[in-house]
């Protein structure tokens, strides 16, 4: 039997599924994760379960769905009763660490994200890497270079894209680094370490000579049907025409063809610049002799519209661009498989439980994730994936009057947008691409109300399962 794993929890922010050349991306640049995707286990349908940062990290970090965390809204602080599962880990033994994001509380108007009781001995903080706080640790080892944020960037490309910070000194390349120095650093002892880099969301920014690599020209436009607007949402439509529903931000409406282009090659560099910092920290593993003792996943918090649909970065959307994210897991010393894809659909709650599994830890009942152990060790799938997926999104930062709620199956989706009478509702199996809202349509009633009974039951029971009953009354 392997002993308990180190634990190497890769979590980029706001990255689509659709990013890596091994899953299907012709224009990636992504050598270290195609291979890395070849060395574990790789789910082809992992989801969200909120389309914005706070909730959905909230939820995989302690496995249990936003409106149970309390952490339902970007802003929002997570109650001081939420167990995390880093926490977990720390009180089993584990030194842990994280460099760059938290997000489980406000971290805007000039205040600093309050911790909670989240077991990290070693915590390198950087929401952002722009030098808004002092206690930001990247903009801190920025200095101890000589060099400062603003001067580092380079010349705005046009209003879609910035002129960011030269590779060596880039945010990634920082979280890189610390992640490193941790892994060398804690050789002798079980570690449990947090890589959260910012990239790739938005600014679009990436090194210049790292946009360079991606023709213009070569780029593809966003994923958009000329007919599918008028079946939108009030929602959709407004972002449509200027990103988070915040005029004088990112003029959607206004883009040109070439703009768009040059949009997916900047946020493609980002992931090249994400890939290459993975290599150097993978290596660091195997130059340690951590590699095959450690378990390393792959992943991100939720993805980015990236002009599908008409829409740009995030919101109260519910396409698969936004909630379906990478997601790699490896061990090989805990027997995890190799070069294996899963096809059935996971939540990122499930996590919490699998990470805890591998190290045999307990797995508290409040948890509503199940662990993926099993199946990743070579058990069949059928019995671990999730016959439907659910995400929320609550006034969780634009669109005040956003109450959603999504459920997804392998044949359709239903979102339903609650106060407001309007809603969602897909064919997948005939609209992969989620083109057509038949919402209104007459001849799919039916089978929106059978979809709206099952999204209103896995609302229910999502419900929080603590405290546990004690008795008959």
């Amino acid at each position: 039997m392997a002993k308990p794993p180190n634990v190497l929890w890769i979590c980029t922010d706001q990255q689509r599924y659709d990013t890596i050349g091994a899953l299907g991306n012709a224009h990636a640049r992504t050598p270290v994760l195609d291979r890395f995707v070849g060395e574990g286990v790789c789910f082809d349908n992992a989801f969200c379960q909120s389309p914005v940062c706070a909730p959905s990290r909230a939820s995989f970090l302690t496995g249990r769905y936003p409106r149970t965390t309390g952490c339902r809204q970007n802003g929002q602080t997570i109650p001081k009763d939420e167990v995390l599962v880093s926490k977990l880990f720390h009180d089993a033994g584990y030194r842990c660490g994280l460099a760059g994001k938290l997000h489980l509380a406000s971290c805007s108007d000039g205040k600093v994200e309050e911790r909670t009781d989240d077991g990290y001995d070693d915590f390198f903080w950087s929401h952002h890497p722009q030098p808004d706080w002092e206690e930001n640790a990247y903009a801190q080892w920025l200095a101890e270079k000589g060099k400062t944020w603003d001067e580092l960037l380079g010349e705005d490309l046009s209003p879609y894209v910035k002129g960011g910070p030269p590779a060596e000194f880039h945010q990634t390349t920082w979280c890189a680094e610390k992640t490193i120095e941790f892994i060398r650093e804690n050789e002798d002892k079980p570690w449990f370490f947090s890589f959260n880099c910012f990239d790739p969301h938005h600014p679009f920014d990436p090194p210049a000579d790292y946009l360079e690599r991606f023709p213009v020209g070569d780029m593809p436009l966003p994923s958009v049907h000329p007919n599918e607007e008028h079946r939108q949402t009030t929602f959709q439509k407004l972002d449509r025409e200027w990103a988070h529903n915040q005029p004088g931000e990112f003029h959607s409406g206004a883009m040109t063809d070439d703009d768009r282009r040059q949009v997916y090659a900047a946020y493609m560099a980002m992931v090249t610049l994400i890939d290459e910092q993975v290599g150097r920290i993978l290596e660091a593993l195997e130059e340690t002799g951590q590699d095959r003792d450690t378990l390393v996943i792959f992943m991100s918090d939720h993805g980015e519209m990236l002009g599908d649909h008409g829409i740009y970065f995030k919101g109260p959307h519910f396409y698969d661009c936004q909630m379906r994210v990478p997601l790699v897991m490896r061990w090989p010393a805990g027997g995890i498989q190799s070069d294996r894809r899963v096809g059935g659909m996971v939540e990122l709650v499930d996590l919490a439980p699998t990470l805890l599994d591998a190290a045999g830890l307990e797995v508290p009942a409040r948890m509503q994730g199940k662990s993926l152990l099993p199946m990743l060790q070579g058990e069949d799938e059928a019995g671990y994936v999730h016959e439907q997926v659910f995400a929320e999104y609550y006034n969780s930062w634009t669109h005040g009057d956003a109450y959603g709620t999504m459920l997804r199956t392998s044949r359709e989706k239903i979102v339903v947008y609650h106060g407001t009478a309007q809603g969602e509702f897909y064919d997948l199996e005939k609209d992969p691409d989620e083109f057509f809202n038949l919402w209104d349509h007459p001849d799919a009633q039916v089978r929106k109300n059978e979809m709206l009974l099952r999204c209103f039951d896995a609302s229910v029971f999502s419900m929080d399962p603590h405290p546990p009953r004690m008795g008959p009354f």
